[in-house]
């Protein structure tokens, strides 16, 4: 179970909703993380009960069928997630898809989607990264041509999180010119004629959490869908890259601690040479600086989220967070790894998975990298 003990800028709501949290996983997560890790996709059934528990989007206002909670919560669920090492992309959907929605979003498009985001019947994606291209969103491909009152698009994306579960995909495209100006964002259902699902992809880790090709042939989407103004897509993209770098810090630290408390596990049981390997110099000495760097992650965290509810964390604070709790994850996880010796190659042993989870905290949601880059613009 994850201590939470001596964290800051939480309250008693906070702890009981954490309790209801942990409830829920034990009951619909755990049992299941095999069954989703073989099939390489996540039940509906899990974001039907997620939405029954109001864990969904808990940050979006009652009139739409939320509980109209800050983001802290949605935080919380996804401490809790993270933790059993549960790869589901609700994040995506409550801390990124939803926030775009609502802030940019007509009445008309809110009131029709918001309602079965927060309640799991409807699942999203977002499509941005294209084969062509990562980081680099100003210069996507995806064509969306006016036609009377409709977008006719065409193209396609790569790597796309929930794409084959998605019932609506966030889509980045081409309205305009060249650059960051010609780039608006379309909501598209997945039923929409000339949308076409790839294949699910076989990526090192994250195998139950779906990860898909996007095609879009002639797709003919109405102009109505348009999220907020033509030409300002990646305005809006980059107005939630904070939110979303702290969600994938806050994944990170809680896989570190995560993977801290299994290797303590192991070497308290294992023994070599008629002791525990606990015992050795060398297993403790790495022990210490694992727990250190916990620990200054933890306060690093609470620290980056009551900065990001006082809508005071800059761009390059977050991608600061980014990068440290990201690499941080890795040299925790990694050593944590070798503290299992042979058994941590083996896939039986949760060490392994956590492993081969981990590394896509230092691509997606921006490359280190680029993290590096977002910060050194800043030094002055």
């Amino acid at each position: 179970m994850l201590d939470v003990s001596g964290r800051v800028g939480f309250e008693d709501s906070h702890a009981q909703f954490r309790d209801s949290v942990r409830r829920f996983l034990a009951r619909e997560a755990e049992p299941y993380l095999d069954q989703w890790e073989a099939e390489g996709i996540t039940s509906r059934a899990f974001w039907r009960a997620a939405g029954e528990a109001g864990l969904l989007c808990s940050s979006m206002p009652e009139a739409y069928g939320g509980v109209g909670l800050d983001i802290s919560y949605d935080l919380v669920f996804l401490e809790e997630l993270f933790y059993i090492n549960a790869p589901v992309g609700v994040s995506l959907q409550s801390l990124i898809t939803a926030p775009y929605l609502l802030n940019y979003g007509s009445e008309e498009l809110k009131a029709r989607y918001l309602p079965g985001m927060i309640s799991g019947e409807i699942v999203t994606a977002l499509g941005m990264t294209e084969p062509g291209g990562g980081s680099d969103v100003k210069n996507l491909r995806t064509t969306a041509r006016r036609d009377g009152d409709h977008y006719v698009i065409n193209g396609s994306k790569l790597y796309i999180s929930n794409g084959l579960l998605s019932d609506l995909v966030f889509l980045a495209v081409r309205t305009g010119e060249e650059g960051a100006k010609g780039v608006s964002l379309i909501l598209v259902e997945a039923n929409t004629p000339g949308f076409e699902r790839g294949r699910n992809l076989d990526k090192i880790g994250l195998h139950g959490a779906d990860t898909s090709e996007l095609f879009f042939n002639d797709m003919r989407v109405p102009v109505s869908n348009l999220l907020g103004e033509e030409g300002q897509g990646f305005r809006y993209m980059m107005s939630e890259l904070g939110q979303e770098r702290l969600a994938i810090s806050t994944s990170a630290q809680a896989q570190a601690q995560r993977a801290f408390d299994e290797a303590v596990r192991f070497v308290k049981e294992r023994t070599a040479f008629g002791q525990p390997i606990f015992e050795f110099q060398n297993t403790r000495f790495t022990l210490a600086d694992m727990a250190t760097r916990l620990q200054v992650g933890w306060a690093h965290l609470d620290w980056a989220r009551m900065r990001h509810l006082q809508g005071l964390l800059r761009s390059e604070e977050a991608a600061a967070a980014k990068l440290w709790h990201s690499e941080n994850l890795w040299h925790i996880v990694d050593a944590a790894l070798q503290l299992h010796g042979g058994a941590g190659y083996m896939n039986e042993y949760p060490i392994a998975r956590l492993w081969r989870d981990a590394r896509i905290h230092r691509i997606h949601g921006g490359t280190s990298e680029i993290m590096k880059e977002v910060i050194s613009r800043k030094i002055r």
